[in-house]
């Protein structure tokens, strides 16, 4: 597994590999530029968000790096767990997930009808070598395999908390739940990164709090990297080691996340001119509150407000441009 960060790019005090980089990567819908010239690099066990305005590009760069679009220009490059690089660009979805990337969904994808650990068990059983034949002839690898599969079930369903839930139809859990659920699934073929994409949408405070922790354990516990695209600012603060900023399809700002917060250009891309020298002005207004009320010199500087911004959906409209594969 990746070495776990101690801060952004460092592992035990040495620069962590690279483990994903995308270069000049450029995607084009007919004469819509869904991503221009967007350069990313992701450190082995780093959690790095990707933030930016409706229609920014972000679900265009997930795809991008999954293998569900082929970007016209540009390069993606993976290491496996084995340090071997691979090129993304061209590879279907299913060859980018056996090399160590596997994703989530906006919209959640589960098999309702089957229960939670048929969900988890289908996933893992995508790592088996046994074929058909050895299945349908009960084999000795296939049946150990069987058996490694429905451990995994279970052992990923208790680490996102739902072992009590195990046998339940993924229809009737909750929406945090099956979130959850669609993440252990994920978790189950053995990803060296893990793409969240907008995990937080339509969760509620509690579930948010659960899912923050849930981030936070699986860089720290599972030694996997995550990437997330999410518009909930205060999760992206406290699970992020980075935050990349897109803006209609480029990379307009990157760092600490409270640097980022703070970027002008950033406010600017989310509120508007107006908003941004609105926010300008707040914050100039609580520093001076803070200073008179507290005797304290100091600048009293707040990170400017990014807000929900809701789902990103500029691939709704791109897709119909795209060449089906």
């Amino acid at each position: 597994m990746s070495a776990v960060l101690d801060k952004p790019g460092q592992a035990g005090g040495a620069v962590a590999p690279t483990v994903l980089r995308a270069e000049r990567v450029t995607l084009r819908f007919g004469g819509l530029t869904s991503l221009d010239s967007v350069d990313l690099s992701m450190a082995a066990g780093e959690v790095l968000a990707v933030i930016g305005p409706n229609g920014a590009g972000k679900t265009s760069l997930f795809n991008s790096l999954t293998g569900v679009y082929t970007p016209q220009e540009g390069r993606i490059t993976f290491v496996d767990g084995q340090g071997r690089e691979h090129a993304l660009i061209g590879k279907t979805t299913h060859a980018v997930n056996r090399l160590g990337l596997a994703r989530t969904f906006q919209n959640i994808r589960l098999f309702g009808a089957l229960t939670a650990h048929e969900n988890v068990k289908v996933a893992a059983e995508t790592r088996q070598r046994s074929g058909p034949i050895s299945v349908i002839l009960g084999l000795p690898r296939a049946r150990r395999e069987e058996r490694e599969a429905d451990a995994t079930a279970e052992r990923l369903l208790a680490f996102v908390g739902l072992s009590g839930r195990i046998n339940e139809a993924a229809s009737s859990l909750s929406y945090g739940e099956q979130r959850r659920l669609e993440i252990a699934r994920a978790l189950a073929t053995e990803p060296r990164v893990l793409l969240l994409d907008e995990p937080a949408a339509g969760t509620n405070a509690t579930e948010k709090l659960e899912l923050e922790e849930l981030i936070r354990r699986i860089n720290t516990e599972l030694g996997v990297g995550v990437l997330l695209i999410e518009h909930d600012m205060r999760l992206v603060m406290s699970v992020a080691h980075r935050v990349v900023v897109l803006n209609f399809g480029r990379v307009i700002a990157q760092g600490a996340p409270e640097e980022v917060q703070r970027d002008p250009v950033v406010v600017e891309a989310y509120l508007g001119t107006s908003g941004a020298e609105e926010a300008a002005a707040d914050q100039a207004d609580q520093a001076d509150q803070a200073g008179t009320a507290g005797g304290d010199g100091g600048d009293g500087e707040r990170a400017g407000g990014t807000g929900d911004a809701g789902q990103d959906d500029e691939d709704g409209a791109a897709r119909s441009g795209q060449e089906e594969r």
